[in-house]
């Protein structure tokens, strides 16, 4: 008997995906590699001037090129793309933390609990990130910290979102309604039912939130009011690189921005087959 004209097909996307899943984490992994070992490795000074090698282009020497006083850019977006991680990383994570117990609280208790949390989150997305980010750095010093602080108190509210409507959906569930009737406290279904059934949810949203808060720091360095100056930083490389883009010399703001875009691409990779994994449905019918 011949196969169904579908199977084929299936199987060709099931191949993309599983080419599109490897890739990514090949990607990610060369990244994370590169940030870790290069720095260590490489007994160089990202500060150091060579007035001398100023602009030059790629080459074997400098596979990134120069920049306008003889700094490696190789060497300099490994140190900005290490800064962009931790503070993707650090920032994805304590605005998942706070998103997922403000979602969880209101879900969980509704009543007033809910009306307030909700409210809260309305009055907050209606400013803009961007905007909001500013005024909570020009409170402090430039650094890491405060720029993760930022980051973080802008980007919860979307998380609180999700995980609330999933506690929503679970509290309608028949092992809920089951340990309701057999006289469970609101405690404990919390912990044993509504939080398990949450944590995929805000596993997920805290990896898509990693390239968002890089986008924002740097954002916020490209405004100059993210890392300090002696700090490299992608957003800082590029707002250093303009003049050398309008001379001609292209090199200083294509490596920074390639950086920018190449992880983001590969976490949104991951994510979307994380998120396939949750759904049964939606991969059976991808694979049709």
């Amino acid at each position: 008997m011949a196969e169904p004209l579908w199977r084929p097909r299936g199987r060709a996307r099931c191949s993309t995906r599983t080419l599109r899943v490897r890739s990514s984490a090949a990607v990610m992994a060369v990244i994370v590699l590169a940030v870790l070992v290069v720095p260590p490795l490489v007994q160089l000074d990202q500060q150091a001037v060579d007035l001398a090698a100023k602009l030059q282009p790629p080459s074997w020497a400098h596979p990134f090129g120069t920049d306008d006083v003889g700094r490696d850019l190789l060497l300099r977006c490994v140190y900005g793309l290490r800064v962009s991680l931790l503070v993707g990383l650090v920032a994805a994570v304590v605005a998942t933390v706070i998103g997922t117990a403000v979602g969880a609280a209101a879900g969980a208790l509704g009543g007033w609990t809910d009306r307030v949390a909700m409210r809260v989150v309305d009055t907050l997305s209606a400013i803009p990130h961007l905007l909001l980010g500013i005024f909570i750095v020009a409170v402090f010093r430039p650094g890491v910290w405060p720029v993760v602080a930022s980051v973080a108190v802008t980007h919860w509210l979307s998380t609180a979102r999700i995980v609330r409507a999933e506690v929503l959906s679970l509290r309608g569930r028949p092992y809920v309604d089951a340990a309701v009737s057999g006289g469970a406290s609101r405690w404990r279904i919390a912990v044993r039912h509504l939080v398990p059934g949450i944590l995929p949810q805000a596993g997920l949203a805290a990896v898509l939130m990693i390239p968002h808060a890089m986008w924002h720091e740097s954002a916020l360095s490209f405004l100059g009011l993210g890392l300090p100056a002696h700090q490299a930083s992608l957003g800082s490389l590029v707002q250093s690189a303009r003049g050398s883009l309008l001379a001609g010399d292209w090199w200083p703001t294509l490596f920074p921005g390639l950086l920018l875009i190449v992880p983001t691409l590969a976490i949104a990779g991951l994510a979307g087959a994380w998120r396939e994994r949750q759904n049964p449905r939606r991969r059976s019918e991808l694979t049709l």
